[in-house]
C-alpha cells in the first residue's frame, strides 16, 4: 500500500484514532489552515462571557480600559495585537500574538504580565468576537448617539459584528461604560431594547396628550 501510495503521488496517513475521531481532527485542521485570517490593532477582552474587541487609536485609554476590566473579574485575551480567523459564516475567532500572549502594556508601567500578576483565571488564550466597541477622544463638535439608537457595525473578515461608539473624556469611567455597553448588547439579544422602548413610550404619550 506504501508503495502505490508513493507511486501515484496520493498521501497515506496511519493513525490509531478511531476512524470517526480521525476523519474530525482531519476536517478540524483543514478548516484551520484554509480559514480565512486578518491581524488587527485593539484589545481582546472576554466580559460577562462575550468576546469584545476594543479598538481604537494608539494612546486612547484601550489597555489601561482592560486592565480595570481584569480588575473587575473578566478575562483577557489580547492587548495590542488581535489575529483573526473566520470559522464558518457568522463566527470570528481572536487570539494574541504567540510572543507577546498574556502579556500588556501599561504606559508608566512598561510590560506587565495579566497571568501572573492575576492568575490562570484572568486569562484566556481563544475567544469568539461577538462585538466591537470602538474608543475615541470627544469630540464636541461631533453629533454623538444620545439614545443608542444607532445600528453601528464592523465588518471583521466579512462578519458584520454589533458595534458601540464611546466617546472618552477625562471625567469618564470608560471601564464602567464598556462593562454596561456590554450588559445592554446582552438585553438585546434577549429582545429588551430599552431606548427603543422608551422612545416608543414618549410618542404614545404625546399622541394621547395631543388635541382632537
Amino acid at each position: 500500500m506504501v508503495e502505490t501510495a508513493e507511486r501515484r503521488g496520493v498521501p497515506l496517513l496511519v493513525s490509531d484514532l478511531a476512524t470517526a475521531d480521525l476523519i474530525h481532527e482531519i476536517l478540524r485542521n483543514l478548516e484551520r489552515m484554509f480559514a480565512e485570517a486578518a491581524t488587527i490593532h485593539g484589545v481582546l477582552m472576554e466580559i460577562l462571557g462575550v468576546g469584545v474587541a476594543l479598538m481604537g487609536k494608539s494612546g486612547v485609554g484601550k489597555s489601561e480600559c482592560a486592565l480595570d476590566l481584569i480588575l473587575r473579574g473578566h478575562r483577557f485575551v489580547s492587548d495590542d495585537v488581535i489575529h483573526l480567523e473566520k470559522r464558518g459564516p457568522e463566527t470570528v475567532l481572536g487570539t494574541g500574538d504567540d510572543v507577546t500572549r498574556h502579556h500588556m502594556e501599561i504606559r508608566g508601567l512598561g510590560i506587565i504580565n495579566i497571568r501572573d500578576l492575576f492568575g490562570p483565571t484572568a486569562i484566556v488564550d481563544r475567544k469568539k468576537v461577538e462585538m466591537v466597541i470602538r474608543i475615541e477622544d470627544w469630540n464636541a463638535g461631533k453629533d454623538y448617539d444620545r439614545l443608542g439608537l444607532e445600528n453601528l457595525r464592523t465588518d471583521l473578515l466579512g462578519v458584520g459584528l454589533p458595534t458601540v461608539l464611546i466617546p472618552v473624556s477625562p471625567a469618564r469611567n470608560l471601564a464602567s461604560i464598556v462593562e454596561v455597553a456590554v450588559r445592554n448588547y446582552l438585553l438585546k439579544r434577549q429582545g429588551v431594547f430599552s431606548a427603543a422602548e422608551l422612545v416608543e413610550r414618549q410618542s404614545k404619550l404625546a399622541e394621547e396628550g395631543k388635541p382632537e
